[in-house]
């Protein structure tokens, strides 16, 4: 009983956060988003090159067929991986557009594809496990990886070669420790496309050295100059067992706020990924899930208006930057970012402060011009800061008159 007591009076819990949560880095496009909008609220002229979303409003047809779920009384809990409505269509669309044959039970719909990426990457993961990630490279996938257990390994992609990285570039990295890939085209933030012999080289080295490939192909709809979309999990039954595709209404039909992202790959990998999630979120929101099914069986003309408005700013955008002295940037061939090459600049300066790298170049040109664009050290390279297209032409025209005048003032 003394003991008992002794041990009462001197324990004490530290009221700590997780050393997990510590290290994470809090996503910087969000921030960027929402700093812009904060100095919109308070009445400043803001353009802002950070939005990883369209500008388009969700089409009329889907925001209906939401309404009629509410209508119909579709507010109740569905099946964790999904309704069978839902999870139909995406069978059908990656049949149709994918060549990709799964079944119902190959599939699960999550609350959006970062949901998926990260179910993915804790289904698959051990505490210490690697993840190839060609870089440039989203903001969420190392910071995801760590939150799974794994070790990110970056591979660094190069502007000369389209920021893409091949095999041969992967292979130096391959370890006893590599467990996945995770394999996004078109890319955010380059917006490059991988080519067929590209994903087939990269396929052999996976069937080769046994890994994962997660493919987050949530851009596949946004691809100029007649570029085509190719998964990887259509170039053979051995690379497909081997391969979780990720993808969502997001990009495509301008639905980011719907929260509606899907998976298809191995039954084994989506039964982890559905047991990990009724433990966390349980279902996606039923009524976006159904205004999701519908919204899949239609859009066609929607994506193409799209693709067409988003192709004419991407020109703009590429024209208007070459215009200006010191600063370059690739055409991208897919999604709607920009990498701006801002090298030439690091070392100069405005108002005594230097530009040591794509964070000062942000804040720097945030401060004086009103214009939000994304650091790119975020990505894996601080020469670059990241555009995003998905504004007016009339904002692209003024947002890039305003960062010329900045880079007119250094010095």
């Amino acid at each position: 009983m003394r003991r008992e007591k002794m041990w009462e009076g001197s324990f004490k819990m530290a009221l700590t956060i997780s050393e997990k949560c510590r290290n994470i880095h809090p996503s910087v496009t969000l921030a960027i988003d929402a700093r812009a909008k904060q100095l919109r609220a308070m009445g400043l002229d803001v353009i802002g090159f950070g939005a990883g979303e369209p500008d388009f409003d969700t089409p009329r047809y889907i925001k209906s067929a939401a309404r009629d779920a509410l209508d119909a009384g579709m507010t109740k809990y569905t099946p964790v991986a999904g309704t069978v409505e839902l999870r139909t269509e995406i069978q059908q669309k990656l049949l149709r557009d994918n060549g990709l044959d799964y079944e119902l039970a190959d599939i699960i719909v999550s609350s959006g594809a970062k949901q998926c990426l990260f179910n993915a990457l804790s289904a698959i993961l051990d505490p210490g496990d690697e993840v190839l990630l060609p870089s440039p490279c989203w903001v969420s996938y190392p910071e995801m990886v760590r939150m799974a257990g794994g070790v990110p390994v970056m591979v660094k992609g190069d502007e000369a070669n389209g920021f893409l990285v091949d095999a041969d570039a992967l292979r130096p990295h391959v370890t006893e420790r590599t467990k996945a890939l995770i394999l996004n085209s078109p890319n955010n933030p380059s917006g490059s496309v991988c080519s067929r012999a590209l994903l087939e080289g990269i396929a052999a080295l996976a069937v080769e050295k046994q890994f994962y490939v997660i493919s987050d192909e949530i851009y596949e709809k946004l691809i100029y100059d007649g570029e085509a979309h190719v998964s990887i999990a259509s170039l053979g039954n051995e690379i497909r067992a081997q391969t979780i595709v990720v993808n969502g209404v997001s990009k495509s039909y301008a639905m980011t706020g719907w929260r509606i992202g899907y998976a298809a790959g191995p039954k084994a990998v989506i039964r982890a990924m559905t047991a990990f999630q009724s433990h966390s979120t349980s279902n996606p929101n039923s009524i976006a899930q159904h205004a999701a099914a519908v919204a899949l069986t239609n859009g066609e003309k929607f994506m193409h208006d799209s693709l067409v408005e988003f192709d004419a700013r991407r020109r703009l955008m590429h024209q208007l930057i070459s215009e200006i002295p010191g600063l370059s940037a690739a055409l991208p061939k897919g999604a709607f970012y920009m990498m701006l090459n801002i090298s030439a600049l690091i070392g100069k300066s405005l108002n005594g402060r230097a530009i040591r790298g794509s964070d000062d170049f942000a804040e720097m040109l945030l401060e004086s011009q009103k214009v939000a664009v994304v650091p790119a050290r975020a990505f894996g390279d601080d020469r670059y800061v990241r555009l995003s297209y998905a504004t007016s032409r009339d904002k692209i025209t003024l947002g890039l008159a305003r960062i010329a005048e900045f880079v007119k003032e250094l010095e």
